[in-house]
C-alpha cells in the first residue's frame, strides 16, 4: 500500500516540502493527480479528434473539461516553479488550440484581422504567452540558480 502522506497531501498544502519523503530530488506524482492527468489527456484527445472530424458539438463541449482540468493541474502544482511554468504553458496551448478550433467551427478563421492576418491567427496570442512563460522560466528563473521546486 502506498505511503498515505504521498497520496493525501496536496501540493498546495505543502509548498516547500518535496513530494517524496524518500529523496528530495525525486518528483513523485500522487496517484490522484496522475489519474487526473490521464483523464485530461483523454479529454484533450477527444477534443482534438472532434476538431479533426469536424464534430462541432463534441469539440466545443470538450473545451471546458480539457481547459478546466489543465487549470486544476496548474493550480495544484504551483509550489514547484518548473511545474507551474510548464503547466501554465499547457493552459495557454489549450486555450490557443481551442480558440483556433472555434474559429474554424464558427467560420471566422479566414476573417481579416489587422496585424494578425486572419481570425485563426489570433491564436498566436495565447501561444505566444505560453512561450513567454517558458522563456521566463528557462532564461530567468533557472539561470538564477533557483531549484526546480
Amino acid at each position: 500500500m502506498p505511503e498515505p502522506a504521498i497520496l493525501e497531501v496536496p501540493l498546495a498544502a505543502a509548498p516547500t516540502a518535496p513530494l517524496s519523503a524518500a529523496r528530495a530530488d525525486t518528483y513523485v506524482i500522487p496517484a490522484a493527480y496522475r489519474q487526473m492527468e490521464n483523464t485530461h489527456i483523454l479529454f484533450w484527445l477527444v477534443k482534438d479528434i472532434s476538431w479533426c472530424l469536424v464534430w462541432r458539438p463534441l469539440g466545443i463541449l470538450m473545451i471546458l473539461p480539457t481547459l478546466g482540468i489543465a487549470l486544476v493541474i496548474m493550480w495544484r502544482t504551483r509550489a514547484l516553479a518548473s511545474e507551474l511554468a510548464h503547466n501554465a504553458a499547457i493552459v495557454c496551448w489549450i486555450a490557443a488550440n481551442s480558440y483556433w478550433m472555434l474559429s474554424e467551427f464558427l467560420h471566422f478563421d479566414t476573417a481579416p484581422v489587422p496585424v494578425f492576418g486572419d481570425g485563426k491567427h489570433l491564436a498566436l496570442i495565447p501561444f505566444g504567452v505560453g512561450l513567454l512563460i517558458l522563456g521566463w522560466y528557462y532564461l530567468v528563473v533557472r539561470r538564477r540558480g533557483q531549484p526546480a521546486r
